[in-house]
């Protein structure tokens, strides 16, 4: 579950989840569907992913330019995050996706990478949320 946040230069998303887990992951999502139509994506293939970071903002950040690095590094859409609860420097996890098609994943915008700027992460009575701004 997340929603996109206009941004006069960059992009950014705000992301949810009941649990640190589904926020990482919902905010992979948000990731791969800025970046490429994901509507034709398929669960194919399994991919070890995993990121660690000094604080929950830089873990945040390192996860999603891992997830970024597949994107664009390796040429691979990932339809679905399977992830153990992050530990407090750490998410390790699976992810389901395929070699990225160009007919099939067309690109929608070019991200650069994840930003600091104006990032929030938290937790409220409805569980975690988070809000990060992508350079285009």
């Amino acid at each position: 579950m997340f929603e996109i946040l206009d941004h006069t230069a960059d992009i950014g998303f705000r992301a949810w989840g009941a649990t640190r887990a589904e926020l990482f992951a919902n905010a992979a999502l948000a990731l791969e569907s800025i970046a490429v139509d994901m509507s034709d994506a398929r669960e194919q293939e399994p991919y070890p992913i995993a990121a660690s970071g000094e604080d929950e903002e830089s873990l945040l950040v390192n996860w999603l330019n891992e997830v970024l690095y597949y994107l664009d590094g390796r040429r691979v859409v990932m339809r679905r995050f399977d992830i153990g609860e992050p530990a407090p420097f750490q998410v390790v996890g699976k992810a389901w996706g395929e070699p990225r098609d160009p007919a099939r994943h067309p690109g929608k915008l070019v991200v650069k990478g994840v930003t600091y700027h104006l990032l929030k992460i938290g937790k409220d009575a409805r569980g975690w949320f988070a809000e990060v701004y992508l350079d285009i």
